[in-house]
């Protein structure tokens, strides 16, 4: 089973689809993870300022964001980095999983 993992920037909440301006972004992307874990992907989606913990465990992502935090999102599919910097449409998460 493949597993898909979302290091996200600080957020008020941990899909960012909160507080009086919503990013459409945000809310898409949080239905396409709906949907990737529809199709049996395991999903697992990390906010920096509620599990600062989870970013300094993983080194990969540590050293994204040395480089500037304009590099989160950090996307890894089954631990191997596949997007960096922006949320992936539908089309793309389906394409780095094997979905497609």
């Amino acid at each position: 089973m493949k597993k898909l993992e979302i290091y996200d920037p600080a957020m008020c909440c941990s899909t960012g689809v909160c507080g009086p301006e919503v990013d459409p972004v945000l809310v898409q992307f949080a239905a396409d993870l709906k949907w990737v874990a529809e199709q049996g992907v395991t999903v697992q989606r990390y906010n920096l300022g509620q599990e600062p913990q989870a970013f300094a465990a993983n080194a990969d992502v540590v050293k994204q964001m040395a480089t500037g935090m304009d590099r989160l999102p950090v996307v890894l599919v089954d631990g191997e980095i596949v997007s960096a910097g922006i949320y992936l449409t539908r089309a793309q998460l389906a394409h780095k999983l094997g979905l497609a």
